[in-house]
């Protein structure tokens, strides 16, 4: 086992990328040889906002199909991951040790943005499996959550923020057409993180002026910030995928810690 585990923020895309053959699609797949096998997995997802914050605290999950108007395939699929009551409490408390309100939610599922990249990534649901809600869409608040988060990687604990690099589904195209204004704010993003700047991420609709169009709403952008945090803030991240779907759906991938 690896001394302490990375954090790391995936991007999940629109439900149906997983019925294809994307590059993120491969990346996600190749993601659980990359790293031993963790005690758990925690996951920030886009799709849960909740206050006070909400941590699953199942003994096992059901599958939530939070999305409409896909290929019927996509709602065969599920994921019977098992979850951990203990560690749930357990990570209850550490949030509201840190100011963070927080409570137990026993009969919640995992949404889309954290079973289909598990899927991909762990597809045996052999690691247990806690999913714990953004507070808000507010960027500061989402990064005092990674902070709170952080020491479970000393625990053989796997943090995964899952959101999108580019997320703007006003702007998808069928005919793979990636535009300035998506490459160009991937690369700020790619510079901001690889180049420690953590503070500059935090204040994003001030620092990017292609803030609103990558994001029309933050709460893709979010669990980057918790990702970031959880890993640590004081040091910059690596890129280690990259690539779009639908044209102009950025899928970049980052570690950190």
């Amino acid at each position: 086992m690896p001394s302490r585990y990375p954090a790391l923020f995936i991007s999940h895309g629109a439900p149906d990328f997983i019925l294809t053959e994307q590059a993120a699609v491969t990346a996600l797949r190749q993601l659980g040889e990359r790293y031993p096998q963790p005690r758990a997995i925690v996951v920030v997802s886009a799709h849960w906002i909740r206050r006070p914050v909400g941590v699953t605290a199942g003994e096992a999950h059901g599958t939530i199909h939070d999305f409409s108007g896909f290929a019927e395939a996509l709602y065969q699929l599920t994921y019977p991951a098992k979850g951990d009551p203990g560690l749930a409490a357990n990570i209850a408390d550490r949030l509201r040790a840190h100011g963070i309100a927080s409570e137990l939610i026993p009969d919640r599922g995992l949404d889309h943005g954290a079973w289909i990249p598990l899927l991909l990534s762990h597809p045996q649901a052999r690691v247990p499996v806690i999913q714990v809600s953004l507070p808000s869409a507010d960027l500061p608040e989402c990064a005092r959550l990674g902070e709170a988060l952080r020491p479970l990687r000393d625990e053989e604990v796997l943090i995964i923020g899952s959101g999108g690099s580019v997320h703007n589904l006003r702007a998808m195209n069928r005919e793979e057409r990636t535009d300035t204004w998506a490459s160009d704010f991937e690369q700020w993003l790619r510079e901001t993180v690889e180049g420690n700047r953590f503070e500059e991420l935090l204040s994003a609709e001030q620092s990017s002026p292609l803030f609103p169009a990558a994001h029309p709403t933050s709460e893709h952008f979010a669990p980057l910030l918790t990702a970031w945090a959880a890993g640590d803030r004081q040091r910059p991240g690596r890129r280690f995928h990259h690539s779009y779907s639908y044209g102009n759906l950025g899928m970049s991938m980052f570690e950190f810690g």
